[in-house]
This record gives structure tokens, sequence and C-alpha cells, in this order.
């Protein structure tokens, strides 16, 4: 696989574009706090982790292939989902009222809690 199979494969995923920049090929839409770079260079193919602008080797590969690869698997690599994990989600979902009633009273019986007075006064 090269660079661009690669973009390719990744969008078949649905893999989103800011996840990862390939110069030359694919450059990311915006500016995440963290992404992943394949950059080639005269020797090797490095997989960089890109944070808040600083570089950061995560594998160097000797072919372009190799690098593709690691980085095709790296960005598809998903964890199965939690068992039960929907059937939560929609017991919160449908709790919700209820939750935040609970939050609001705990917060106003919290100690320090001056009611409606103003702050800082």
């Amino acid at each position: 696989m090269n660079r661009t199979e690669l973009t390719e494969r990744l969008r078949r995923e649905g893999v989103p574009d800011a996840l990862y920049d390939i110069p030359g090929v694919h450059g990311t839409p915006m500016q995440l706090d963290a992404y992943y770079v394949l950059r080639p260079e005269a020797d090797a193919w490095p997989v960089l982790l890109r944070q808040r602008g600083q570089d950061s080797v995560i594998a160097r590969f000797g072919t372009e292939a190799e690098a593709c690869r690691y980085l095709y698997e790296t960005l598809t690599d998903v964890p199965p989902p939690v068992p039960g994990g929907a059937e939560r989600i929609e017991r919160l979902l449908a709790d919700a009222d209820d939750i935040q009633r609970q939050a609001e009273e705990d917060f106003e019986q919290a100690p320090g809690h001056e009611g409606d007075e103003p702050r800082g006064t």
C-alpha cells in the first residue's frame, strides 16, 4: 500500500480527515491538538504524533508500505463496544431529568453554598 491508497482506504473506513496528515497526499483540514503524520524522509518512513505543534516519532519504517500499514492499523483499530453500553446510555438519557434534579439538590445542600447571594462580596 502506498500513501495514496492509504488515504483512500482510511476514507472508506470513515476515519476523520483531521486525525492524520500525509504531506503531498493528504493534509489536515483543521489543526487538532493531536494527529498522526506520515512523513517520508530520504532513508526512512517515520510515523509521528504531532501534539500541540511538537512532533514525536512513534515508529520508523524502511518502506512506505510498512509505514502505511502501521498507520492504517493504528487509525482503524477501534476497541469493541462495551457490553451493555448502549443500554446504559439509554437509561442515563431516560433518567436525565432525575439526575439533573438530584445534582441541583446536592449543590444546594453542599457546605459553603450561599443560595442566590452574590459571590465574592
